[in-house]
């Protein structure tokens, strides 16, 4: 399930939720090509790390907590597109939207987010393709090349997030369910930080949505 969760007066945003244990099944086919094998390795890679960092000790040494730190950080910002990567593989989908938000026009919100999103990622997927290949010249430096690492991961995700988004507007059909606990998030969403988080919390919670609220936190406002 996809939720629309309301971040501000007329302001939504898609967000869905997996598992820690969602790592891809199995290992790539030797029918795939590179790319694939590629994404494979890469997601197998970031799921380790994360749940790495996130059962690290708190007695660890200072770089140890900053590195962990930063990849918990990383996890969570990337839920945004997340949402979309899953999107590529599904041809239904429910959408669970605020219960003060009718069908019509939570239908509308969907088409402009995945509009907006296949263009914006369509956008950067051309950006960070030509600065990978640019970066191609540092190869001539001793050392890894991890410019070229970025700018490769930047464009595997917006390859990803484009997808996603065309799928879910061309190809996959929607049905809709109305969830009260949005339409009271939605109601947070003008509240400080401080004084929304154990209500917000408690929403998460009764959702199933552990992460709800650290998304929550980034993208309404105010944000303090």
């Amino acid at each position: 399930m996809v939720y629309l969760v309301p971040v501000g007066p007329g302001r939504f945003e898609l967000y869905s939720e997996a598992s820690d244990d969602d790592v891809p099944a199995g290992e790539p086919q030797p029918s795939e090509g590179f790319w694939q094998r590629t994404m494979h390795k890469a997601q197998v890679q970031w799921d380790e790390a994360v749940r790495a960092a996130r059962g690290s000790e708190a007695s660890a040494g200072w770089f140890a907590r900053l590195r962990d730190r930063a990849v918990c950080r990383a996890a969570e910002t990337i839920a945004e597109q997340r949402t979309l990567w899953s999107l590529r593989h599904f041809t239904a989908a429910t959408l669970v939207h605020p219960s003060d938000l009718d069908d019509a026009p939570t239908a509308q919100m969907r088409v402009t987010l995945l509009t907006a999103a296949r263009k914006h990622h369509g956008t950067w997927l051309a950006v960070d393709s030509a600065l990978f290949a640019v970066s191609g010249v540092f190869m001539l430096v001793p050392g890894p090349n991890v410019l070229a690492y970025y700018f490769a991961f930047r464009a595997i995700g917006h390859y990803l997030s484009w997808r996603g988004a065309r799928q879910a507007l061309e190809n996959t059909t929607w049905t809709y369910l109305s969830e009260p606990a949005l339409a009271e998030l939605g109601q947070l969403a003008a509240l400080p930080r401080h004084a929304r988080a154990s209500r917000v919390e408690a929403i998460a919670h009764g959702l199933n949505l552990p992460r709800l609220a650290a998304f929550f936190d980034r993208t309404a406002v105010p944000a303090r």
